[in-house]
C-alpha cells in the first residue's frame, strides 16, 4: 500500500519523512467526553443526580412506581452512571494543568504555568 496526499504521521514516527511528515499540531487540552465547564458545576451535577437517585428509591414506599420517574433524571444528570461522574470529576479538575509541546520529532508534557 502506498501513502497517498491524505495521509499524515505524527513526528515521533520514525517514517515520518519527506511530503508525508506533518508536525503534530499544538493545541490546548481539551476537555474530556465526561468534564464539565467548571468543577462548582460539576458538583452541582453530581448533587443533582445522586439526590434524584435516591429521592428515587427512597420516595418508593410512599408514591409508588411513580417516583421512578426520577431514575433516568438522575442518570442524565450524572452522564450514564455514577462512575461517568466520578470520570468528569477527575477530567473536570486535571483540565488545563497538563500542556503537550512537539519540536524536532519529540513531544513533553509540562505542567501549565499559572
Amino acid at each position: 500500500m502506498t501513502p497517498d496526499a491524505t495521509m499524515t504521521t505524527r513526528p515521533t514516527d520514525p517514517g515520518a519523512t519527506g511530503a508525508h511528515a506533518t508536525p503534530a499540531p499544538l493545541v490546548s487540552p481539551a476537555r474530556g467526553r465526561f468534564a464539565s465547564a467548571t468543577v462548582p458545576r460539576h458538583l452541582a451535577r453530581g448533587a443533582l443526580g445522586f439526590g434524584a437517585l435516591a429521592a428515587s428509591l427512597s420516595l418508593l414506599p410512599i408514591t409508588g412506581p411513580a417516583s421512578l420517574l426520577l431514575a433516568p433524571v438522575g442518570l442524565i444528570a450524572l452522564r450514564g452512571c455514577p462512575m461517568c461522574w466520578a470520570i468528569g470529576l477527575a477530567e473536570t479538575v486535571s483540565a488545563g494543568r497538563l500542556r503537550r509541546s512537539c519540536t524536532d520529532g519529540r513531544c513533553d508534557l509540562t505542567r501549565a504555568k499559572r
